[in-house]
């Protein structure tokens, strides 16, 4: 299994250059909060997701993936 300090770093790295916070509770669910730099705005909370579900480059990829297409969804609402 990824450590959550790699894991963090995985799809923060991957979500660049959009600025991302990525935390693990205790439970094991990842917390992910894309920021906007310029207000500070949190431009997506994303709650719970399972870390133990990430357990390939594939599950991160497709992760990472999702979060992209979310984001570029809201900014079009936003346009």
């Amino acid at each position: 299994m990824i450590s959550a300090l790699e894991l963090r770093h995985i799809i923060e790295s991957g979500l660049l250059p959009r600025s991302c916070t990525c935390s693990v509770n205790p439970k094991g669910s990842l917390l992910v909060k894309m920021i906007e730099p310029s207000s500070g705005r949190v431009e997506l909370f994303v709650p719970s997701v399972l870390a133990s579900d990430l357990t390939s480059s594939r599950a991160i990829s497709n992760l990472i993936g999702k979060l992209r297409i979310e984001m570029a969804a809201r900014q079009k609402i936003c346009a």
